[in-house]
């Protein structure tokens, strides 16, 4: 393959995929942290208007998610009983029986997803997914040779500036952070696969979910007067939006004000996020569903913020004051600085932190 446009490099890819695989579809799928999603970047076999358009969770209930996350490959032979996976309504839209999905790696921190889609079933052989990763090896080779191009562009230009210089260095420690959380996840999905449990498999998915949590804080860190912060608002919208990935029937809303805050504030405040939400979607609501909503208010007091999260479910019916998820809040608002506040009845919980952010 040559080293065109990256596009053209994509698109030759999953062509050349799809024909040495011997399936109708394939795509790949790139990461965007400011969504937390998989966009699919370039695809063979789909139908008009899915590449470019159709994204996938990166959660472990979505397969190229969990390749993503664990950079280990994910194979199904039925998605019609894959237990543990949620299955794409574009996947089931055209059909897709059996999948593989391997990670795009590059410095060994996934870029994105390559996934090869049976209509037929098909049990995918070592042979199979061995090729597909080297596949996956060569896109990462392309991809990587524009970044250095451009960086090779930009010295020729011009001196890199000294804000340049802090952003390569933030994004290289973001990237190692983001390997080891890999290497975390990778770990936990390994007992999943060896405890067959449903209560050891929820124990997990929590585990994972706050893992996940805190790598999307650190994909939002960013330097601002010689600190580095995280802009406090878009991380929460990047951390719903990954929660709504999974959520079925729930419906999450949020407003934020600008704040930002240093990184172990700010995993804090996620972390209290993560575990409130995922309390209401588990507990609060019946086979209706219902909705989320996220405020977070800047200029409340002195120098404090006002984050609420209030759900329209049934409220709490049997408080648990012992429980672990509470406890985490407890500690990570004693961590923040806070205030917390919970009213519930039942239409609906609301809980309210006051947090200083100066």
């Amino acid at each position: 393959m040559e080293f065109g446009r990256l596009d053209q490099l994509l698109d030759q890819a999953v062509l050349h995929v799809a024909r040495a695989v011997e399936v109708n579809h394939t795509k790949i799928m790139r990461y965007r942290r400011e969504h937390a999603d998989l966009l699919m970047v370039a695809g063979r076999g789909w139908n008009s208007g899915v590449v470019g358009a159709a994204t996938f969770p990166t959660d472990f209930r979505s397969p190229p998610g969990r390749a993503f996350l664990t950079a280990e490959p994910v194979v199904l032979a039925d998605t019609g009983d894959a237990s543990g996976f949620v299955i794409s309504p574009v996947l089931k839209e055209h059909g897709i029986v059996s999948l593989a999905n391997v990670p795009v790696l590059i410095d060994g921190g996934a870029w994105g997803v390559l996934e090869a889609d049976s209509t037929g079933a098909r049990d995918f052989s070592t042979d199979t997914i061995q090729f597909m990763m080297t596949a996956a090896a060569i896109i990462s080779i392309g991809i990587k040779f524009r970044s250095d191009a451009g960086q090779d562009a930009a010295a020729v230009a011009g001196e890199i500036a000294r804000a340049q210089t802090r952003d390569i260095l933030l994004r290289e420690m973001q990237h190692r952070v983001k390997n080891n959380f890999q290497v975390i996840l990778s770990a936990i999905s390994i007992q999943q696969r060896r405890y067959r449990n449903t209560d050891v498999e929820r124990a997990l998915n929590h585990v994972a979910s706050r893992i996940n949590a805190m790598s999307l804080a650190h994909d939002q860190l960013a330097t601002r007067d010689e600190a580095q912060v995280v802009d406090i608002a878009n991380y929460l919208r990047v951390l719903c939006a990954s929660i709504q990935q999974q959520a079925e029937n729930v419906e999450i809303e949020i407003e934020a004000d600008d704040v930002r805050l240093p990184i172990d504030r700010a995993v804090s405040v996620g972390l209290i996020v993560n575990e409130l939400i995922t309390n209401s979607i588990k507990h609060a609501f019946d086979e209706g569903g219902g909705r989320v909503h996220v405020r977070l208010s800047s200029g409340v007091g002195y120098g404090e913020a006002r984050l609420v999260i209030a759900d329209n479910g049934h409220g709490i019916q049997t408080p648990r004051p012992g429980g672990t998820g509470l406890k985490l809040v407890e500690a990570l608002v004693r961590h923040v600085g806070g205030l917390l506040d919970q009213e519930s009845s039942s239409s609906g919980t609301s809980t309210t932190l006051i947090f200083p952010i100066v």
